[in-house]
């Protein structure tokens, strides 16, 4: 469940709306954020969780909200520091805020930069094209763009970077695959067919395993990052376009279920439980110290923050 820090101070900011009875398992709490809400990030050190909405702006747990130049189509944290990275598909750029909210810099993201993430282990920041197949290379520490990587593809629905193999993976949705970029030498190396329309993948760090939503078949894509193949799908209810993992369990979280979210164990490969929300989810972060889900209400300017699921 939520951490009472991590729970208060969402209540304060956002202005909880709905709580369920405290017996109920799991429980649903739902927050007001700004204007069709359609990304959501967690910093699990820290507790705190941000919301990027249609109208250009991010909302902050803490009462702040920030224009960031563009709509959000993606945010990624680094922990360490805390910033916050904002991903401007229509304006080409990364917002970077300080963890409360207060803008720091704009940085060119190349033509498209739509979803985004780091490599903190070498002060990289990759932000991947929704309109081509490039990527562009910030260095975090400057804050400047230091190359633009070409790729396969019309443009990228998801990214997700193993700092550990020093490789990074992107959905290519008109291909219907994955696509692996190695960081070393800028290259990439494999593609990997999937369901249609692949679009947000999780990234199972302990198992090399890349869990991939695909928004337009009803199953989830299970990737081995070692042999680099599909080595199984997990049937959905519905089309899914978001997917979230919890690290320390292996717990993979989807909005692929009927008008919610469905769970399944990672190492089984199977749905162990679904959670009804009465809405088309939207998209998805965990806490990785509570194992909090937290999805986006995009019709109803709502946060759901979901524990004991």
């Amino acid at each position: 469940m939520f951490g009472r820090r991590a729970l208060f101070t969402m209540m304060a900011a956002f202005g909880a709306v709905a709580v369920s009875p405290a017996e109920a398992d799991p429980r649903v709490r739902t927050f007001r954020v700004g204007p069709g809400p359609v990304v959501v990030a967690v910093n699990s050190r820290l507790g705190v969780t941000y919301v990027g909405n249609s109208d250009g702006s991010v909302s902050v747990a803490n009462g702040a909200t920030v224009a960031v130049g563009g709509k959000p189509t993606d945010l990624a944290i680094d922990e360490v520091d805390g910033q916050v990275y904002a991903a401007s598909k229509n304006a080409g750029t990364v917002t970077v805020l300080d963890p409360d909210g207060r803008l720091r810099s704009v940085v060119a993201g190349g033509p498209g930069a739509a979803v985004l993430d780091l490599d903190t282990t070498m002060n990289r920041l990759y932000v991947a094209s929704g309109t081509t197949g490039s990527v562009a290379v910030i260095d975090t520490i400057a804050g400047t763009l230091t190359g633009l990587l070409r790729g396969p593809g019309k443009g990228f629905g998801g990214i997700r970077v193993d700092g550990q193999r020093q490789v990074a993976y992107l959905t290519n949705p008109a291909a219907g695959t994955v696509e692996v970029l190695d960081l070393g030498s800028g290259d990439f190396t494999a593609s990997i067919a999937t369901g249609a329309g692949p679009s947000g993948l999780a990234l199972h760090e302990a198992s090399n395993t890349v869990y991939v939503a695909n928004s337009g078949i009803h199953h989830l894509s299970v990737i081995d990052g070692a042999s680099r193949t599909e080595r199984a799908k997990v049937i959905l209810r519905s089309e899914a376009s978001s997917v979230v993992v919890h690290q320390a369990s292996n717990t993979v979280y989807a909005n692929g279920g009927p008008d919610g979210l469905v769970k399944i164990d990672g190492f089984a490969g199977k749905i162990v439980d679904q959670l009804s929300l009465g809405i088309n989810p939207g998209g998805m972060a965990i806490d990785q110290r509570t194992a909090a889900v937290c999805v986006t209400d995009p019709l109803h300017d709502q946060l759901y923050a979901i524990d004991g699921f």
